[in-house]
């Protein structure tokens, strides 16, 4: 098996963990956290936590409970308090850091419930490349990061996922709903679930890597450069049904799919 050492290195800090609650959210990374943890630590050791909130995307969810019961391990869900902190609301560049901090929070208090050591989250080594300010989070509330102290990156968890059968292992990468919406303009449930069902509607035309940039009336789609030719066959139903959720026009952003575009002020 590829990354050897790496993995073996990531056994041993779960096996110092004795007794873990994983944040799951049912994504590459989480998934393998999740299944390596029952690998070490048995089932009857781990348990995962999915937190439900208008961020979340509802397939997401479904997801998440399909995965936790192929890996055979008990899921937790419970709701998260965001929506309710106007400290998230009014989304400043600490968004992300308000919504680990609830998210976390919640984790601890399920840990505490069961006596159980830690909790641990699925941060790699590529996401020390981007703008995270829910890393802060993790260290005010002694979340632990296995993957990230294992050096392990994205394509070395896919390979890794993909060696133990896991079919996250070419998921695309997702991030929450209101990581789509400009700072500053503040997050409200009908626009969460506005760019839900326009993504929805896309990845039910076979794309599966989309995202929905939500900028008021206009929606900017960003896709993998391979899938311009499916949005420009389907753009009228596209825009047909984009515009049946509320946007007034419907663009294709021609740089296409990047992580963290709407960190980038010109964008």
């Amino acid at each position: 098996m590829k990354n050897k050492k790496k993995s073996s290195l990531l056994r041993a800090i779960i096996k110092d963990l004795q007794r873990v609650v994983v944040a799951f959210s049912g994504g590459v990374d989480s998934t393998f956290l999740l299944k390596v943890c029952v690998d070490v630590l048995g089932s009857q050791n781990v348990v995962a936590f999915t937190g439900l909130s208008p961020t979340c995307p509802e397939r997401e969810i479904a997801e998440a409970r399909k995965l936790s019961g192929l890996i055979g391990v008990e899921l937790v869900t419970a709701e998260t308090a965001e929506m309710d902190d106007p400290r998230f609301i009014e989304n400043s560049t600490s968004r992300c850091y308000f919504c680990k901090t609830h998210l976390f929070t919640k984790a601890r208090e399920i840990a505490e419930q069961r006596g159980f050591s830690h909790v641990v989250e699925g941060s790699n080594l590529d996401d020390m490349d981007d703008f995270r300010p829910g890393r802060k989070a993790c260290s005010e509330q002694g979340v632990k990061s296995p993957l990230l102290d294992a050096g392990l990156t994205k394509v070395e968890i896919r390979e890794l996922s993909k060696a133990l059968a896991l079919p996250t292992h070419d998921k695309p990468s997702f991030a929450c709903l209101s990581s789509r919406v400009p700072y500053g303009t503040a997050i409200d449930e009908t626009i969460l679930k506005r760019i839900e069902r326009a993504e929805d509607f896309i990845q039910g035309l076979g794309i599966r890597q989309v995202r929905v940039r939500y900028h008021g009336d206009v929606a900017r789609i960003e896709v993998l450069d391979k899938d311009f030719a499916a949005v420009m066959a389907n753009r009228g139903k596209i825009t047909e049904a984009l515009k049946r959720y509320g946007f007034l026009s419907v663009t294709l952003d021609l740089k296409g799919y990047r992580t963290g575009s709407m960190n980038i002020p010109s964008e």
